[in-house]
């Protein structure tokens, strides 16, 4: 791509606010589903596995565009692909407030497009206008997401009810943030930067796909979606079933998504600054290891506890599986492609997550075996995660 941009101090100010402001919409959109779960299936009738869907829908999108998000930059650059993604992003979730569960399916599946989007090139965006405070940058855009996670699942069921919205109008509500990002991010699109070299799409990802290590930052950012999309979706159930109160069970998802800025926050930051990431790794594993342990357990006190370790945990993998994209390229251009690659695996296998779990809870009738699997999930992560916290490059 080109050189980067030399920028006012307003025009860097303004180019933070909108990176910041992007991240902010990238969760909401499916962190309110959550604690709407029990709302959305007294309304659709639909079952446990089908509303996994809702979740599992975006991350199929995300699967299968992020590896193609380079075409798009190619074609129209960063600034430009970012900005058609926020328009997307808006008629995805207006389009759920239509009262068919053809258009909750549909509007799902568009904002999971404008998602993937944004999830594959924040990175990029960073190494490029960023390259000597990327862990700085990437603490700060992935708490942004972690913020906007946070605030949706915790307002979600009072906008429903208190409010009076009704769960539509509580998801739909969001299209307001969205909107108010696309108008922030307008300006950048004057300043459009288009790919440098030309190495073909199919070129790239053979390179990556015959490397060890993209493979590994890949399936660590698949396996921590993974755990975080199944909690996204089904922590709010597993507390009710444990007598909490609806609300009060969103405000848990929505204290781990909080505690989640926390980890995304301080980590990447902490993590660039040393010769190698793999105790960074550790520290994750063994915080969520405690949590799922204190999950299964039969009391209700601790559970503020539990649910913040995990959010740390989430959150921190999720800005080292952020960081390892940025630290593991030498270039703007492979960070785009080690970004779409490793998300489009990655979400691949994490849209498995949140319908399989709720099938095994359909099957079984009981969270054990769900909860069952994320024991087996955090083993592989800690696996493909200290070899993807080696100082190499792809």
């Amino acid at each position: 791509m080109k050189k980067t941009i030399k920028r006012s101090p307003l025009q860097q100010s303004l180019l933070i606010a909108g990176i910041l402001l992007i991240g902010l919409n990238l969760r909401p959109a499916l962190a309110g589903v959550g604690p709407l779960i029990g709302a959305i299936r007294d309304s659709t009738g639909l079952s446990n596995t089908l509303l996994g869907l809702l979740t599992t829908l975006p991350l199929l999108a995300f699967a299968t565009l992020s590896t193609l998000t380079p075409l798009f930059t190619k074609r129209f650059g960063i600034e430009e692909t970012l900005a058609g993604a926020m328009v997307l992003l808006t008629g995805g979730i207006l389009l759920r407030v239509i009262p068919t569960d053809l258009t909750l399916f549909g509007g799902t599946l568009l904002l999971g497009t404008a998602i993937a989007f944004g999830n594959v090139l924040l990175p990029s965006l960073v190494k490029r206008d960023f390259p000597h405070k990327t862990g700085l940058m990437t603490s700060f855009y992935s708490s942004a997401m972690g913020l906007g996670a946070a605030i949706a699942a915790g307002i979600s069921v009072p906008l429903a009810v208190e409010a009076g919205f009704g769960w539509r109008w509580s998801l739909g509500a969001w299209a307001a943030f969205s909107t108010l990002a696309l108008l922030l991010w307008l300006p950048q699109t004057r300043n459009t930067t288009l790919p440098r070299h030309n190495r073909s799409f199919l070129k790239a990802m053979q390179d990556l796909g015959g490397s060890k290590l993209a493979w590994q930052v890949a399936l660590f950012m698949g396996l921590q979606s993974f755990s975080f999309y199944v909690i996204l979706a089904w922590l709010p159930e597993i507390l009710v079933d444990r007598g909490l109160d609806p609300s009060y069970a969103g405000w848990m998802l929505s204290l781990s998504q909080g505690m989640g800025l926390v980890g995304s926050l301080t980590l990447p930051t902490w993590a660039e600054k040393m010769p190698d990431q793999r105790l960074a790794v550790w520290i994750v594993v063994i915080l969520e290891l405690i949590s799922l342990i204190g999950l299964l357990l039969p009391t209700t006190f601790w559970v503020p506890l539990w649910v913040s370790l995990i959010g740390i945990a989430l959150g921190g993998s999720f800005g080292l599986a952020l960081l390892f994209i940025v630290l593991r390229t030498s270039d703007t251009e492979t960070a785009t492609e080690l970004s779409g690659m490793s998300q489009s695996i990655g979400y691949s296998l994490a849209a498995i997550g949140p319908t399989l779990f709720g099938a095994l809870h359909d099957l079984t009738g009981a969270w054990l075996l769900p909860l069952g699997l994320l024991f087996l999930i955090l083993a592989t992560k800690l696996f493909v995660g200290l070899g993807a916290a080696k100082p190499k490059k792809c």
